[in-house]
């Protein structure tokens, strides 16, 4: 079932959350129409890579123009005009970066995932209850309601600016028509009439420009409020919320929301700049005694810029109408320590120079892609090379120092990004990815760059909530509850992990007990395996995976002979073995596991293919297949059937000819297993032999003579 259809069955509180991130970068109809070609792409590696996302640009559009032609065959002219409109904004909008296309389409994608692993969890973890309470949506209703309650305010107080504007030229008007009469109409009964109309004009207008300057008072005092608490806070969370994702959690799209807030506060404020300005010139033509302009004015012009200001060093304004320009410029580790001496330099076009015009996504953004960090050599003339986990836990962090030059003013502030960790070799990646998810569990430091100097502890649940997230983001498919506490007894060999804590050194440093390798370094291999080798079958959850020896012959007992499970290997990094049940001839149950397959195995032959073809070779020496059930009962070719690679291969006698006179020959996965023995013999479970190879060897060799031979130091390994 592809992965689209999985999420059209989820209940309607998950989809709710599927129809959050899709907007005009990625129309949720594409997404439906296109479902499995695009799940067939690696819009992962197109996010960055430029010539891969031009090309996945060009074949989207085809694809597009494909589905054009079939509806208008239908005569759906909804459909067409939809399609029409989104493949010209497709093509508008990403011509200039397909990079972005292919960032948005991997992000989408990768929130599926995680939003199909979460509606299979039994409960919800810690730290995505806590980005998704009640009081969070509360208060971002909050937020909204006052930012449109404010914007509503400044409606108002142009509608009061243009009433004093219209009675001042009233006055105007009449007190000049006073002006132009002669002497003896002066002292009329009319003009006395006249002059305290004047004189009531006067002092409503006085009201009028009391009550509007109150009025805009108060509008400022509610941006300043609203900015410097509510809007300040919820970018805070939304700061951690982008901590969370990035190393698999949720992603939650509130950029938009704050964005939206943040122009829809600036443009409030541009406008009650405006109607001050006409309020001076209002002034300048007409003032008196009293007058409240000159005193109140020129403060709240000051308050209200100096609030846009503040909102701009947020980067969230997105005013398309102003006539401003951003340079940013790229460094590192700038005024920043470190744990070691290790400092880097940026190589490649530091500063750059945009407009809102030129953003493809219609934010202000700004993309380096071609800068490169090169490391500094020390006066001692060290090259840095301090190790593996020395190297890994080493923070950097990337500045942008940004300018922004608005009303012929500039602005000038500084940003950075969170953590990073600088690796000279692949090998380092594993640990330096550790390094960045301690990091971002625990704490909401940004710039905490000697973080490692004392690292804190986590707690058990919030770490194995964030190791599902690796699953559910990196392959798809996240952990259950009894996968999670084989490896909470895994790390505390305990069985209940909701109270405990984990220290940085047990998670990633300290070698598992009887092992050469730590419990990180074991995960990460098993994640490698499962995205390269396994993938297809780990997203169908046939594989059971994390489960001990002792659970898995728990569940096999009592089942059925030939009833098998597949785990992850505890001793060998990166392999997948699989156990059956069986029965001797006295009734007494047997378990047999094979030797783990590694990724280079399964780079020769298909795992499907493998529990399809796996024979082994009893006591009377007759090869036969002893999988026959996924447990609990699903026969193995129901489980498996559509991911075979081929069909099986009958055994070919000698004298049957494949292409160009050649035998034709497969790989055979075999064991032998002795009648006085539960368990599994070596030296090999995959021995290359083909079925017309091994039909020779039964018709002209003993059954003994193969025996000797498999056991051989000089047979396949």
């Amino acid at each position: 079932m592809s992965q689209w259809n999985q999420v059209q069955q989820l209940e309607i509180k998950f989809l709710e959350q599927v129809d959050q991130f899709y907007d005009d970068n990625f129309p949720m109809e594409i997404r439906h129409l296109l479902a499995q070609w695009i799940e067939h792409q690696d819009w992962e590696v197109a996010s960055n890579n430029e010539t891969m996302a031009t090309i996945l640009l060009q074949n989207l559009l085809i694809q597009l123009d494909e589905q054009l032609g079939r509806v208008s065959k239908e005569k759906n002219l909804l459909l067409i005009h939809n399609l029409k409109r989104i493949r010209k904004v497709l093509q508008g909008k990403f011509h200039g970066n397909p990079m972005h296309v292919a960032v948005v389409i991997s992000n989408c994608l990768r929130e599926e995932r995680r939003i199909l692993a979460a509606a299979n969890m039994p409960i919800q973890g810690p730290l995505e209850k806590s980005l998704q309470s009640s009081s969070v949506s509360e208060r971002q209703r909050n937020v909204e309601h006052k930012v449109a309650a404010i914007k509503n305010s400044v409606q108002m107080t142009e509608q009061d600016t243009k009433y004093l504007e219209d009675l001042q030229d009233e006055f105007d008007y009449r007190y000049k028509t006073i002006q132009t009469m002669d002497h003896g109409e002066k002292n009329s009964i009319l003009m006395n009439q006249e002059v305290l109309t004047l004189q009531e004009m006067l002092n409503s207008l006085d009201f009028k420009r009391k009550e509007a300057l109150s009025k805009m008072t108060q509008i400022v005092n509610e941006s300043d409020l609203l900015m410097n608490n509510l809007l300040i806070e919820e970018l805070q969370d939304w700061k951690r919320r982008q901590q969370i994702a990035c190393i698999g959690g949720p992603l939650h799209n509130g950029l938009d929301q704050l964005q939206n807030c943040f122009t829809l506060l600036a443009e409030s404020l541009f406008q009650l700049r405006r109607q001050l300005e006409k309020l001076e010139e209002q002034s300048t033509k007409m003032t008196y005694e009293g007058d409240p302009i000159p005193t109140q004015r020129a403060h709240l012009l000051e308050r209200a810029t100096f609030l846009i200001y503040n909102l701009f060093k947020k980067l969230l304004i997105k005013l398309p109408e102003l006539n401003y320009q951003v340079k940013v410029k790229a460094s590192i580790d700038k005024n920043v320590s470190t744990l070691s001496n290790r400092r880097f330099v940026l190589c490649g076009t530091q500063v750059k120079a945009m407009s809102i015009e030129e953003a493809s996504n219609g934010s202000l953004s700004v993309e380096f892609r071609h800068l490169q960090p090169k490391e500094m050599k020390s006066s001692a003339g060290s090259k840095g090379n301090e190790g593996c986990h020395m190297v890994t836990e080493e923070l950097h962090s990337i500045a942008f120092e940004t300018q922004i030059c608005l009303y012929g003013l500039t602005i000038d502030l500084e940003t950075s990004s969170l953590p990073v960790v600088m690796i000279s070799n692949v090998s380092q990646l594993p640990n330096a990815w550790a390094a960045i998810i301690w990091y971002n569990v625990s704490t909401n430091d940004c710039q905490n760059l000697v973080f490692f100097n004392n690292p804190p502890s986590v707690t058990l649940s919030q770490l194995l909530e964030v190791m599902s997230w690796q699953f559910s983001s990196y392959v798809g498919r996240g952990l259950n509850s009894d996968q999670l506490n084989m490896l909470a007894e895994k790390l505390t060999v305990q069985s209940n992990y909701s109270d405990g804590h984990l220290s940085w050194a047990k998670f990633c440093k300290e070698h598992l007990p009887g092992k050469t390798f730590t419990f990180w370094t074991w995960l990460e291999a098993i994640l490698d395996l499962i995205k390269k080798h396994i993938l297809p079958l780990w997203i169908d959850g046939y594989i059971m995976g994390f489960v001990s020896k002792e659970k898995e012959r728990l569940l096999l007992k009592d089942k059925m002979p030939g009833t098998f499970l597949l785990r992850f290997s505890e001793s060998h990094l990166g392999g997948i073995t699989f156990t059956w049940v069986d029965h001797s001839e006295n009734g007494e149950v047997r378990f047999h596991s094979v030797e783990p397959y590694n990724k280079g195995r399964l780079s020769a032959l298909p795992f499907a293919d493998i529990l399809r073809d796996y024979k082994v070779i009893m006591a009377e020496n007759i090869p036969e297949n002893p999988l026959k059930y996924l447990y609990p009962d699903i026969p193995k070719d129901k489980a498996f059937g559509k991911h075979y690679s081929s069909q099986p291969c009958e055994v070919s006698r000698p004298t049957e000819r494949g292409d160009k006179g050649y035998v034709p020959s497969v790989f055979i996965p075999i064991s032998t297993i002795r009648s006085d023995s539960t368990e599994p013999q070596s030296p090999s479970d995959l021995l290359p032999m083909s079925p017309s190879v091994y039909a020779v060897l039964r018709e002209n060799l003993s059954p003994a003579t193969i025996e000797t031979a498999m056991k051989s130091p000089y047979s396949a390994e």
